[in-house]
């Protein structure tokens, strides 16, 4: 009998591997060749050690899991802390191009992009998240690349609501100085208890271009028509034309249950109004050991595509998009990978954004 090779592509055998300390693999048992029995299984594989056990389907999708326990017929219960289960969707890794030529490509596209309603200059981005996920390192991040320095002009934290105004940012070239033809729109954070953080009554208010910019947020009453901060007829140029949910790829497994209550009141409000919506998966380097050594690494990660899944599950947002991010927090200098994820972002928000004229019209 000749070698036998296993189905896994180079990538996902690359991937998983990454997970378990860079080990490489042997194929013990391919039931195809050995044969479809629990006989056949148990004879190749019992007494083998760690072992990675790996299905497929007709759909295309992968599947399996790890065991750091030797498989055996005892059939006495035994208990791992290391076992996992994993899937890929069938579809290649993407794939970035991370060289300084492609840096410069993803500016030039968002500097020259116009909107194809000639009334809106700007698309408007608005960040919605919890507090602490990043939103302001977002925009932050953005700035820093234009501004060909790390600026920290928006104020972050953890420990609670930094932002607790309605912040737009302008993002100026370093060269020209001219505003790029996108507006970065912090709020404040999204906290689970009833009465504190944003106020999802708000976000009606906010895509419709009724809150003027630097409105102090109150957790408790939403703006009302009569406050002085309420816009009254706001134009296209003053309304959101896309949401992004930033969320820490720490925490999603961990969300509460009432913060993603909130979440979901927020997206049916968003798809009601027939706007775009994106999740920015943040820390994705704290999140992964792999990707903290080499940030190029985020889309062969299979911890972090495992995130990236349920990020869409939980929000309700397609995986197209649900896209990884690294935001500047520490660092002193710029870092093209950074650079290029961050940008990556941006542009795939950009596109697609008008449709057809009826979308504005629905806001």
């Amino acid at each position: 009998m000749g070698s036998i090779h296993p189905r896994l592509t180079q990538a996902q055998q690359s991937a998983l591997c990454s997970q378990l300390g860079n080990v490489s693999l042997k194929l013990l048992y391919k039931a195809s060749v050995h044969g479809y029995t629990a006989a056949a299984f148990h004879q190749r594989c019992d007494d083998q050690g760690p072992t990675l056990s790996v299905g497929y389907n007709n759909s295309g999708h992968v599947f399996g899991g790890y065991t750091s326990i030797s498989f055996n017929q005892s059939g006495a219960w035994g208990n791992d802390g290391m076992a996992f289960l994993f899937t890929f969707n069938g579809e290649p890794s993407k794939k970035i191009d991370w060289t300084t030529a492609n840096k410069g490509k993803l500016m030039y596209d968002i500097e020259t992009y116009k909107p194809t309603i000639s009334s809106v200059s700007q698309i408007r981005v608005l960040l919605i998240g919890p507090v602490g996920a990043g939103k302001s390192s977002f925009c932050n991040s953005i700035k820093s690349i234009f501004g060909g320095q790390v600026i920290k002009q928006a104020l972050t934290g953890i420990s609670g609501p930094t932002t607790t105004q309605f912040l737009t940012y302008d993002i100026k070239a370093r060269a020209e100085g001219k505003p790029l033809p996108i507006v970065l729109c912090d709020t404040m954070g999204l906290e689970e208890t009833t009465g504190a953080g944003l106020n999802v009554d708000d976000i009606s208010s906010i895509v419709r271009g009724h809150i003027l910019d630097k409105y102090q947020f109150n957790s408790l009453v939403p703006l009302q028509p009569e406050s002085r901060a309420y816009k009254k007829s706001p134009g296209p140029q003053d309304k959101i034309h896309c949401v992004a949910y930033v969320i820490d790829a720490n925490k999603i497994s961990t969300m509460p249950s009432k913060l993603e209550d909130k979440l979901t009141a927020i997206r049916n409000k968003i798809t009601l109004l027939g706007i775009p919506q994106f999740v920015l998966l943040t820390k994705v380097d704290e999140a992964c050991p792999t990707v903290a050594k080499d940030l190029k690494s985020v889309y062969q990660s299979l911890y972090i595509q495992t995130k990236l899944q349920e990020a869409s599950k939980r929000l309700g947002v397609i995986p197209a998009h649900v896209v990884p991010v690294k935001n500047y927090s520490q660092e002193q200098e710029l870092d093209q990978s950074c650079d290029i994820l961050l940008l990556s972002a941006v542009n795939q928000m950009l596109p697609g954004i008008y449709r057809n004229d009826s979308t504005l019209d629905i806001i």
